[in-house]
């Protein structure tokens, strides 16, 4: 199994494992325009008449915002992306009534789907319509998603908006010329026992599960995704199996310019994450072990606060879309992989519009609850000496 390298038309990726991001073009992080909008201005009006089941019981049943968990000119904007390709293809979407079903309420559908994790059947009782129209509307959302929403994801592409994110990491701690914080979680799942071939998704911790490898900047906002490993690989293993890996090996990424620490000293852009990754020239982890000095100690109160954004963003994520968080019920691991990547760009897509319904949202950084820390064990010797030099100049220790 290796990671898809880019995106090819729907039709071909429908039998693709892994959702690597990591070889998109660059483009504006918002568009401008919203478009048109022909449906009527009372559409919420009219949609959450038809809200029944547990939903319609709740005092937050009649309020956009609670129903969704977005705002409302998110959600035209996110109608505006979608649109040409949900109406390009005929389709007799109806609900219990016969009633044919508008862009908004298709959307309406898929977000919900989304963002509360509930099942097919309780979609379809809470919004009068059969499951397999709920799946099958989720499922073309997140096809039009992947082809005009993966704008919002994507590494930076001019030196003026990384200086931007390097300086935004420094801030929080001090570490220089940082361009990202990277970590992992796991999406789990349940399968049948009695099939040997899902034993390849038994994780350490005794879940099933699909991993999520995500490269974070200061805004908590993903820059590169993979997703679709299986659990039972280890963050290192992952790591070196994705496309954000290669390009940084072959010197076409975290590339830019270097900073010069001392005499003789460059530090070059890189990321940062934890002691589960290996120590590399453009990866920067923790020290380990007992008996620490002042100065690494020091580096690793610095490292850890820095990285928390990493920790923060996928919690976010579990939390705000709630389909891939806690115990999936027997997922298409095939569909999946985009479902986990539609996931992010929404992420990404409430950060750039600045919704305000993030302001509501508690912050934690609590992502992979029951699962250990990793540690490997690799490193690079030069990225060992260049750690080292790095610590001596965050404490201002190092000979200029």
């Amino acid at each position: 199994m290796g990671p898809i390298r880019g995106f090819k038309r729907r039709k071909k990726a429908a039998d693709k494992k892994v959702v690597d991001q990591n070889v998109l073009p660059s483009s504006a992080a918002v568009a401008s325009s919203l478009g048109s909008q022909p449906q009527p201005l009372d559409w919420w009006d009219e949609f959450s008449k038809r809200i029944s089941g547990t939903l319609s019981q709740s005092k937050d049943s009649k309020s956009f915002e609670s129903v969704f968990r977005i705002s409302r000119k998110t959600f035209d904007y996110i109608c505006s992306l979608v649109k040409e390709d949900m109406m390009a293809r005929q389709s007799s979407f109806t609900d219990l009534n016969g009633k044919p079903l508008s862009l908004n309420d298709q959307v309406a559908v898929a977000l919900r789907r989304l963002s509360s994790g509930e099942s097919l059947s309780i979609i379809g009782d809470t919004f009068g319509m059969n499951q397999s129209t709920v799946s099958q509307i989720t499922w073309r959302f997140v096809e039009a998603m992947e082809e005009r929403g993966l704008h919002h994801l994507s590494w930076p592409s001019t030196e003026a908006e990384m200086e931007q994110i390097k300086s935004k990491f420094e801030k929080i701690r001090g570490l220089p010329n940082c361009c990202g914080a990277i970590d992992i979680t796991h999406v789990v799942m349940t399968l049948p026992t009695m099939d040997p071939s899902n034993n390849v998704w038994f994780d350490r911790e005794k879940n099933y599960s699909m991993i999520l490898q995500a490269v974070v900047d200061p805004e908590m906002r993903f820059r590169d995704v993979i997703a679709g490993w299986p659990g039972s690989l280890s963050d290192a293993i992952v790591l070196r199996s994705s496309g954000f890996f290669r390009l940084s090996e072959e010197g076409k990424r975290l590339n830019g310019k270097k900073l010069n620490i001392s005499e003789g000293t460059d530090i070059r852009e890189y990321i940062i994450g934890d002691a589960g990754f290996p120590l590399l020239p453009w990866l920067f982890t923790p020290y380990q072990g007992k008996g620490l000095s002042d100065l690494q100690v020091e580096f690793n109160k610095r490292h850890a606060a820095t990285r928390m954004v990493a920790q923060m963003a996928l919690a976010r994520l579990k939390e705000m879309w709630r389909i891939i968080h806690g115990v999936m019920w027997m997922p298409d691991k095939n569909r999946l992989p985009r479902i986990v990547l539609v996931c992010c760009l929404l992420h990404n897509i409430l950060i750039d519009l600045e919704d305000e319904v993030l302001d509501d949202m508690s912050l934690s950084h609590h992502h992979d609850t029951g699962y250990r820390r990793q540690n490997c064990e690799s490193l690079d010797k030069s990225a060992l000496i260049m750690r080292d030099k790095l610590s001596l100049y965050l404490t201002g220790k190092l000979p200029p």
